[in-house]
């Protein structure tokens, strides 16, 4: 199932009114774009017929695989009955046992959920909850956020505003005082002769050095996924999350896990927050696994502890003011029952715990490549680094080689998404053996292809 062509399928006039995603506009209609046409499983195909092995899993999503016929089904039948409720007044059967679906596989007592249409408007609700939590308990000014440098949580304005992806804010707007960041937790960039154990307790110092600067009275809220995504798959210190979470409840700070990327099985787990990182959030933003990418849908889920704290605070009204026309969208709600139902019947969880450390064997066997400087894998998604000149930095060459190393995997049959200057995997969960050996010698003969023109 390997590609044949000498180079991807690449388009200019289908494109020529998209403005995609982080788009150069100024060059609208003119960047390439890789043309699919059909899936299957692991596989996408491009317009030339080449089989493409699915390497990111869409964008973190794909995690039951492509054309799931049960899937698709369960949407048409769902739209056959019934393909809109109004979410501000009605409710729908499919919608009510998704959210009871949701409680009860949750960690803790995170049995309220708020549906919204994907990661960025789950992560933008959890924000304004914060907001609207500390107004309801008399608390107006306990509003600010505390991020990490290279987290993700979205695109809207507040989501993007607690994000700490430097580089993406250029010409954009963000909310001006909202967000205090702290140092991104990976190991490979700590201080030379700092054991990782020891760069834990830095991070968890100056987290608590943060609030204390700050004051405790003006932060609402911590945000963190549990493995940063779209930094690079960066795996923090052992024990670092439960720390945090730990100096949170110290200071009455709420706990935001966002595991829009780390929920539904990516780490083998329903959600990675308690099962992998021991931790029970006051909120768990999560979407792409929900509908393994079928259909948009987000959620928010809330703890009790929050709402009865509300409760407790007034008898009068208190309305939590937002929404989205497309919340619990019974379509997207059948998709994420059916997804589930998937995930039970072929026992998807317990087969990503088998198979993780054989792919953690195969993505870190690529660090005897003189250009691969750090390899990170937890659960079925990982990161190769590169570096050209490891003793000589340069972000803008690497970044550049990593791209070109897509591009090799391309042509040699499998999609890898670029980040900064690593290479990341996460593929559909279905992954077997012998397809992971295919995907990581593709890997390798792209990186060594890229190397060779260097």
């Amino acid at each position: 199932m390997i590609a044949t062509s000498n180079s991807p399928t690449a388009v200019r006039s289908e494109d020529s009114h998209i403005v995609r995603p982080w788009q150069d506009v100024t060059a609208i209609g003119q960047n390439e774009a890789t043309v699919l046409k059909g899936s299957s499983g692991i596989y996408v195909k491009d317009a030339e017929g080449n089989s493409l092995i699915d390497g990111p899993g869409g964008m973190w999503c794909v995690n039951v695989g492509h054309g799931r016929r049960e899937i698709i089904d369960a949407v048409v039948k769902q739209m056959g009955e019934l393909s809109y409720f109004s979410p501000w007044t009605m409710s729908a059967p499919v919608t009510t046992k998704l959210a009871q679906r949701l409680a009860s596989i949750a960690p803790g007592d995170l049995n309220n959920v708020f549906f919204t249409t994907g990661g960025s408007t789950a992560v933008d609700s959890a924000l304004r909850f914060v907001f609207f939590y500390n107004n309801c308990l008399g608390r107006p000014d306990k509003k600010q956020i505390i991020s990490r440098v290279n987290g993700y949580h979205g695109s809207t304005y507040l989501s993007s505003s607690v994000s700490g992806k430097k580089s993406e804010k250029a010409h954009m707007d963000m909310a001006e005082g909202l967000c205090h960041f702290i140092s991104n937790p990976k190991p490979k960039n700590r201080p030379k002769g700092t054991s990782v154990a020891q760069f834990g307790d830095m991070l968890i110092t100056e987290l608590e050095d943060k609030i204390l600067e700050v004051g405790a009275d003006k932060i609402g809220a911590f945000i963190a996924e549990p493995v940063m995504g779209s930094g690079g798959v960066i795996v923090p210190p052992e024990g670092y999350f439960k720390r945090c979470h730990e100096i949170c409840r110290k200071y009455d700070i709420l706990f935001i896990a966002d595991e829009v990327v780390t929920s539904f099985g990516r780490l083998g787990y329903h959600f990675a927050s308690k099962d992998v990182f021991g931790v029970e959030p006051d909120m768990i933003t999560t979407a792409k696994g929900l509908t393994s990418g079928y259909l948009p849908m987000g959620a928010l889920l809330i703890s009790d502890r929050l709402i009865n704290n509300i409760n407790a605070s007034t008898n009068e009204y208190r309305a939590f003011t937002s929404g989205f026309t497309y919340s619990g969208h019974p379509a997207s709600a059948a998709c994420a029952m059916a997804n589930l139902d998937f995930f039970a019947k072929n026992r998807l969880l317990e087969h990503v715990r088998d198979i993780a450390p054989y792919f953690a064997t195969a993505m870190n066997s690529l660090s005897d490549l003189p250009v691969v400087t750090d390899v990170r894998v937890v659960g079925l998604m990982a990161g190769v680094e590169c570096e050209l000149d490891a003793s000589n930095p340069d972000e803008d060459r690497d970044c550049a080689f990593a791209s070109k190393v897509d591009e090799a995997c391309q042509d040699l049959g499998l999609l890898v998404r670029p980040i900064y200057n690593s290479c990341v995997m996460s593929p559909p969960l279905t992954i077997t053996k012998p397809q992971i050996d295919t995907m990581v010698s593709i890997l390798r003969a792209g990186i060594m292809k890229a190397a060779a023109k260097q």
